[in-house]
């Protein structure tokens, strides 16, 4: 199923690189290509909903939702599993969207059925003397999961290719920060006015930093770097750091605790299709993980983690938190632009290849989200 779109605008998108224009407006402001989004690829891709630690701490069920549709996670022996967020007698949440709980069992307040955390249905009262009732059948409806580098990624559809030929080449770049072995160092949340791709566009290209990001500008060049076109269904590449810094900060300094067998002069920026943003420096990574909300309002959790010994995490949150909200406002500000009864697409600069890659990306999951994402992941795309 195709999203509601114009497909002589998509085409426009889908042109080689040099000829191409941004998608059209209705992409960034329409409620039904958000609800198609949803559906299509956030629900059907693998998306991030976090860090597995944090999301197991306390407790052995916690409920999320991943596009449009409600996930149950569990965290027993046999590792984290996801289920459909759905009862299987009337179809109740078993818990409401953010809650967590611990007990042994997965239990529906509607009428009391419960279920084991691999799934199983545990007892159903009044149930007994039901003909044709067999509780092996009435299992929760388990969902893909996957843990990547300590991330928890759910693909609640069926299209996406598997975990690993989803994240592609990225797997071998982003394991050179040993994820799993950081720790959380502080987060912010934000509640931007913008659309979700408008965020993912901003996050891809440098061409706006002289104009907004002086501070960013001291320490890297915005003229840095390279971008990458590998397998996997993610956009992004590095920048270089001036020569006097060391990491990103408003004087290039840090706390001199490196990442073992991170780059030191280089910092990645890659977006993995839908959700995630991973930011990675020689001193720690940050991530943003984005919560469409509405079409013109996006939620983000940023968070920066660091080598465990590292408690002083101000000289890189305090700048980006900056960055960050300039970023924002620059966001907020394109948005009210292509709402604009006047807005026509516009074509991209020789140093937009980034923004490229990611709106054909999407452009080609309009038209057809299984193929578009077997293109991401295939060697012949690169």
């Amino acid at each position: 199923m195709a999203a509601p779109l114009d497909p002589q605008a998509l085409q426009a998108a889908l042109r080689p690189f040099g000829e191409s224009f941004t998608l059209p407006a209705a992409a960034y402001t329409d409620p039904s290509v958000l609800a198609w989004e949803r559906r299509h690829l956030f629900a059907g891709g693998w998306t991030c909903v976090g860090r597995l630690a944090e999301l197991a701490d306390g407790c052995n069920q916690r409920a999320v939702t991943v596009g449009d549709v409600g996930v149950l996670l569990t965290f027993g022996p046999s590792g984290a599993r996801a289920f459909a967020n759905v009862c299987r007698h009337r179809g109740h949440e078993l818990l409401p969207d953010g809650a967590s709980a611990d007990r042994p069992a997965a239990v529906c307040p509607y009428h009391g059925w419960a279920f084991k955390l691999d799934g199983s249905l545990a007892t159903a009262p009044h149930m007994a003397g039901v003909a044709n009732f067999d509780p092996s059948a009435l299992g929760l409806v388990e969902l893909r999961v996957s843990v990547w580098q300590g991330w928890l990624l759910v693909n609640s559809g069926a299209q996406a290719p598997s975990p690993l030929e989803y994240v592609g080449a990225l797997d071998g770049l982003i394991s050179q920060y040993d994820m799993e072995s950081l720790k959380l160092g502080d987060r912010h949340v934000y509640d931007v006015a913008a659309n979700w791709k408008v965020i993912v566009e901003n996050y891809q290209e440098c061409y706006h930093c002289p104009l907004i990001h002086p501070e960013l500008c001291k320490v890297s060049p915005p003229t840095s770097g390279d971008n990458w076109a590998l397998p996997g269904a993610w956009v992004g590449g590095t920048m270089d750091l001036r020569d006097h810094a060391e990491t990103m900060s408003f004087d290039g300094r840090g706390v001199g605790t490196f990442i073992d067998g991170a780059p030191r002069r280089t910092i990645l920026y890659v977006a993995l299709f839908p959700n995630l943003l991973i930011s990675a420096h020689p001193d720690y990574v940050m991530t943003h993980r984005l919560m469409p909300v509405e079409p013109g309002r996006t939620t983000i959790e940023c968070s920066w983690y660091f080598e465990p010994s590292i408690t002083s995490t101000a000289y890189a949150v305090d700048f980006w938190d900056l960055t960050n909200r300039q970023d924002w406002a620059a966001c907020e500000s394109v948005q009210r632009g292509i709402s604009s009864p006047h807005f026509v697409p516009g074509p991209l600069a020789s140093n937009e290849d980034a923004v490229y890659q990611w709106i054909s990306l999407v452009a080609s999951a309009y038209v057809d989200p299984a193929a578009a994402l077997r293109a991401a992941v295939s060697p012949v795309s690169s």
